[in-house]
């Protein structure tokens, strides 16, 4: 005979269990949620009903899955980001909360410097799963905005989450600019491009190392190379007024700066923290006469 489980004793199980593997064990309510299509509120107010017997087998394999590596994310096929679910799956990065950060700062910064509903120019490189670049339509009607990755995998997963969340937005297999048209010209460019040295990668949770894809997250020259590059191919493209938008690994703020003052040396640089305190988004507020 199965064991009856209530839905708290699922939780509590479940909890314990993954913390036993060095997991989260909020993954359990997130697990859970998904098999019974619940959110919060519905999942606590019916925490005292009893869970089926085909949802307790299902509930007991992703656990089971989850204390393996494989990220919640890819068990449950999406993450939230700035409000909404997009679908994620083994080519593109899982959305960090670092990014919804980012964001905020961007659009705050770029309400200051352009006029409600001004048709921008916006380009994302390296959209991955195309929550920059979405969220920035959506946010933003008014935007043209054009998301570029180099993997055709990436792209598809973008193209998707853009269909189901209904943002116009334009996709194009690129590195970095290479695919932009020339003579055409950006207000806003906004990136999260990989940047964790490969070294650092023996320190890394196996989660994230053995099953998000690598190109998403490491990069050469101690994780600069695309940001070098990026600093060297904007000023062709870049409008005036105009934002620049980075997000960087803890400690690399000054060198990406570096990168920007180079390639716009009269225009105003930013390093901006995070709410860990950590340098994090790096801008470059193009002034409109240099």
């Amino acid at each position: 005979m199965a064991t009856i489980y209530k839905l708290y004793e699922a939780l509590n199980w479940a909890s314990s269990y993954l913390e036993e593997f060095n997991r989260e064990p909020f993954a359990a309510e997130l697990l859970l949620r998904h098999v019974l299509d619940m959110n919060r509120t519905e999942l606590y107010m019916n925490l005292r009903e009893e869970l089926a017997e085909q949802d307790v087998k299902r509930f007991k394999e992703l656990v089971t899955a989850h204390t393996t590596g494989i990220p919640v994310q890819h068990l449950i096929g999406s993450e939230q980001f700035y409000g909404r679910k997009f679908t994620v799956n083994q080519h593109v990065l899982i959305p960090r909360p670092e990014t919804e950060e980012l964001l905020y700062y961007a659009l705050e910064r770029c309400d200051a410097l352009f006029n409600k509903d001004q048709p921008i120019n916006c380009l994302d490189i390296g959209t991955g799963s195309g929550i920059i670049a979405i969220t920035l339509k959506l946010e933003r009607p008014s935007w043209q905005v054009t998301g570029v990755d180099i993997s055709p995998d990436a792209l598809s997963t973008a193209r998707k989450n853009a269909e189901e969340l209904k943002a116009e937005v334009h996709f194009l297999e690129s590195d970095l600019l290479q695919a932009i048209k020339k003579g055409t010209k950006i207000d806003v460019m906004i990136s999260n491009p990989p940047y964790i040295p490969h070294k650092d990668r023996e320190s890394m949770s196996e989660v994230v190392v053995d099953h998000e894809p690598h190109e998403a997250l490491f990069a050469d020259e101690e994780g600069l190379i695309l940001y070098r590059k990026m600093c060297e191919q904007l000023p062709a493209y870049m409008n005036r007024p105009g934002l620049i938008g980075f997000e960087v690994g803890a400690g690399q703020g000054k060198l990406v700066e570096a990168f920007l003052k180079k390639s716009f040396p009269k225009d105003e640089t930013e390093i901006v923290y995070d709410i860990n305190g950590k340098d994090r988004m790096v801008f470059c507020r193009l002034l409109p006469h240099v």
